[in-house]
């Protein structure tokens, strides 16, 4: 894991450009805090920040190969899973390693098969190769998306880096977002390419971008395809299980120390045995963490969203997996904190509006950090197998939208309505949202002799494994990567997506619970309270303590009439919410707070140019 960025500019020899460089890869030290490297040639320059994880000693990046025609140069971020096995192949068509890296394996991949080597990767990874034979810069993302990467055209050329904060340390990047940047920001709909700031783009999941001297062009390379499904139930477990038993395995190996994320789900508790089981093979124990806050499991109080505490379920399987297991208590005043938000804004360089979601998400990957460098996390397995409520619920269902707003606006609130009316109107968010979901549904193929009703769940699942998990991924890197952890998702193998995605609903559900084929699939590893437990969504404080943090910090903002944040935010409309009367012990009811807090300081932070012409 590591973070990348470069420039390349067909106007100019960037060797002079070296101050700039270093601007835009320090940005990203936290991503790479234990080495560093810049490399420039001619027209392009990159640079790398490195967390080393395989080969500490010999994985050094950018990393180049000399041919007869031009040097080739990479800047790679992730984790190439079956590098191995790319290698022997590599080393029998007469390639010479001098490392034990996976970079090293995809440099010498793509001298192989140029950007094909692309199909040949399994795993997470963004990386940016410059090819001096030609003259052209090749951009490549993994399938899921797992890792970001951005790009800014210019005049001349383009840059690149793993976040945008690289690409805004470039002084031929504006700091500027536009209205449909605030669109995208306010709508929870992650339309593919966005990026917010004006003038910068994603690069897509499964997607080629290649820059030379004639422009840019895009090649996808993998997308989510409809293919008929022929296993029987049975089959179609054990094929889950046997996928599932090679992903985590391969995603165990590290030369550093790792550890599982465990929520007490059906889906952390799986992969956490899974690695249990495996590493006892070895003799080895694993290290698993779960976040919890001050008081909660005493005084939780149980909504139609979560219905248990985490914590006595994350026990049971930490004695079940034989875990060595550590608890990481949060209390109201750390989750509130200003710094610690201020620190999520940075690595997130946006103000996404998740509230507590984020600041404990990050302050439990800081634990974690402290004792492991790697992380197994049961991220998206929720979308892969069907596990959100909106996936039972026949409102959601049957909406003509994205199918986990109606249940979103339902329980965490509207974090739109503290903003200016004039803005509001501007913004025209059902509009956006319409017309994109059009745009999400429009390319989803329906199998001959599919039902109704196994169409509109097929349409569900491709909108939650190509725009909704994407959100939460990017959550968990920028969160993660902020602390230098490496955080690996075993559900987001694509071969796993493919095939589950395939499966009928009726299978997927046979039970009428979610997540049939998981639980089916784990059931030997599990204790009987997770293989009973219905889905609970990543913890939030009750703690009345926190709310009461928040309405102090509105305070102070409303006693600030002059600020920037009250040309996007209407002080009335915020005063009304902090009302010292008003409940806060809920998501939804904090939303609006959070939203304006976050805006506030991320103006301060990044001193955006915001147009809403």
């Amino acid at each position: 894991m590591c973070g990348i960025t470069g420039w390349v500019s067909f106007g100019r020899d960037l060797r002079s450009e070296a101050a700039t460089l270093d601007a835009m890869t320090e940005t990203m030290a936290c991503r790479g805090p234990d080495d560093r490297g810049i490399w420039s040639e001619g027209p392009a320059a990159l640079g790398h920040r490195r967390l080393a994880i395989i080969d500490l000693p010999g994985g050094r990046q950018p990393m180049t190969a000399a041919t007869p025609n031009g040097t080739v140069a990479i800047v790679y971020s992730g984790e190439a899973y079956n590098f191995t096995e790319l290698r022997r192949e590599l080393t029998g068509r007469g390639h010479h390693f001098t490392t034990d890296s996976d970079t090293e394996v995809v440099l010498r991949g793509y001298l192989e098969w140029g950007d094909t080597v692309a199909e040949r990767l399994n795993g997470m990874y963004a990386f940016a190769v410059w090819d001096g034979r030609a003259d052209k810069l090749v951009m490549i993302r993994d399938r899921m998306g797992i890792k970001p990467f951005y790009y800014h055209p210019t005049a001349d050329g383009v840059l690149f880096g793993s976040e945008p904060k690289a690409i805004l340390a470039n002084p031929l990047a504006r700091c500027r977002v536009r209205l449909d940047g605030l669109r995208e920001l306010f709508s929870l709909i992650k339309t593919p390419g966005h990026a917010v700031w004006d003038g910068m783009h994603e690069v897509e999941p499964g997607t080629v971008v290649t820059v030379d001297r004639s422009g840019m062009r895009h090649r996808v390379y993998w997308e989510l395809d409809t293919r008929p499904h022929t296993d029987d139930r049975d089959a179609t477990i054990a094929r889950v299980r046997s996928l599932l038993d090679d992903i985590v395995r391969r995603q165990l190996v590290a030369d550093v120390p790792r550890c599982t994320l465990l929520s007490g789900g059906l889906d952390s508790s799986a992969m956490t045995a899974l690695a249990a089981r495996q590493l006892a093979e070895h003799g080895e124990k694993v290290r698993s963490f779960a976040v919890d806050f001050a008081g909660q499991a005493e005084n939780f109080v149980a909504d139609e969203l979560r219905g248990t505490p985490d914590t006595p379920f994350v026990h049971d399987v930490a004695r079940s997996a034989g875990t060595d297991h550590q608890d990481i208590v949060l209390d109201a005043q750390a989750l509130a904190d200003p710094e610690v938000r201020a620190k999520v804004l940075r690595a997130r360089d946006l103000p996404v509006g998740f509230g507590d979601l984020d600041t404990s998400l990050y302050l439990l990957f800081r634990a974690i950090r402290e004792h492991s460098t790697v992380a197994l996390s049961g991220e998206s397995a929720d979308e892969v197998f069907g596990g959100y409520l909106q996936f039972f619920d026949e409102e959601a269902r049957s909406a003509d939208t994205f199918p986990w707003l109606p249940r979103l606006g339902r329980h965490l609130g509207d974090d739109v309505g503290v903003l200016r009316p004039d803005l509001a109107k501007a913004l025209d968010l059902a509009a956006y949202v319409a017309d994109g979901y059009r745009t999400a549904v429009a390319g989803i193929r329906r199998l001959d002799g599919e039902s109704d009703f196994e169409y509109r769940m097929r349409r569900i699942c491709h909108l939650h494994l190509t725009r909704f998990v994407r959100i939460l991924l990017d959550r968990k890197d920028r969160a993660s990567m902020a602390v230098g952890l490496e955080v690996r998702v075993p559900f987001c193998d694509h071969r796993l997506v493919e095939y589950v995605y395939n499966t009928p609903w009726a299978l997927k559900s046979f039970d009428g619970r979610e997540k049939s084929l998981l639980r089916e699939a784990t059931a030997d590893l599990l204790p009987k309270s997770v293989y009973d437990r219905v889905k609970s969504p990543y913890p939030s404080t009750q703690d009345p303590e926190y709310a009461a943090a928040l309405k102090d910090q509105v305070r102070d903002l409303l006693a600030r009439p002059g600020h920037p944040v009250f040309d996007l935010v209407d002080p009335e409309r915020l005063r009304q919410a902090a009302h010292r009367d008003a409940p806060l012990n809920t998501q939804a009811a904090r939303r609006g707070l959070e939203r304006a807090l976050d805006l506030a300081q991320w103006i301060d932070l990044y001193k955006p140019e915001i147009s809403l012409g």
